[in-house]
């Protein structure tokens, strides 16, 4: 996928939510919204990943920003079921929106993962106002680049045109292709 070409971001393909109606990328055209795919066994989403999207969700105003947890399982599919989601959770205080990634294969690759390329958790993506993909990283984004990111997307407005990468590279905010 080329982030700038002015292709909108794939549309997520969910199982299941938590902490909201369902919701589409469409619904939320006008909007920048961060997305945090990760797994409930995955100790780097544990520590950092979900925390973030926390502290996104808290700071940035949410007329403005919209946070959803992706739970996008990819290993230990018994272990990992929106029955022991639910629990996890409530512990870990995730009032964020939360979707559970479907599965074409109950032992494969989730949908949405497979769509965004994503090479496991935790991973994330920011998408623009306009609907296109702006940030795709993967592993720990420190949280003042990823501030930097939102609001910088925020600054531009809706009619802003993103950096153009060449063919094949996603582009982060700022023009930081890769």
């Amino acid at each position: 996928m080329t982030a700038g070409s002015g292709a909108l971001a794939p549309e997520l393909d969910i199982a299941r939510w938590f902490n909201s109606a369902p919701l589409s990328l469409a619904a939320l055209r006008g909007r920048v919204v961060a997305i945090g795919a990760f797994q409930m066994l995955c100790p780097g989403c544990v520590a950092n990943g979900l925390p973030q999207l926390q502290r996104i969700y808290e700071l940035f105003p949410k007329e403005a920003v919209v946070v959803i947890g992706l739970h996008s399982v990819f290993e230990h599919h018994a272990a990992m079921t929106p029955v022991s989601l639910e629990p996890f959770l409530h512990e870990y205080r995730i009032a964020f929106p939360v979707a559970v990634d479907r599965h074409d294969d109950p032992a494969g690759m989730p949908v949405t993962m497979a769509r965004y390329g994503l090479r496991g958790t935790p991973s994330l993506l920011l998408i623009d106002r306009q609907g296109r993909l702006r940030l795709h990283r993967f592993g720990h984004v420190p949280d003042l680049a990823v501030g930097a990111a939102i609001q910088q997307l925020l600054d531009e407005g809706e009619g802003a045109i993103p950096p153009v990468g060449q063919e094949g590279e996603v582009c982060a905010v700022g023009g930081d292709c890769g």
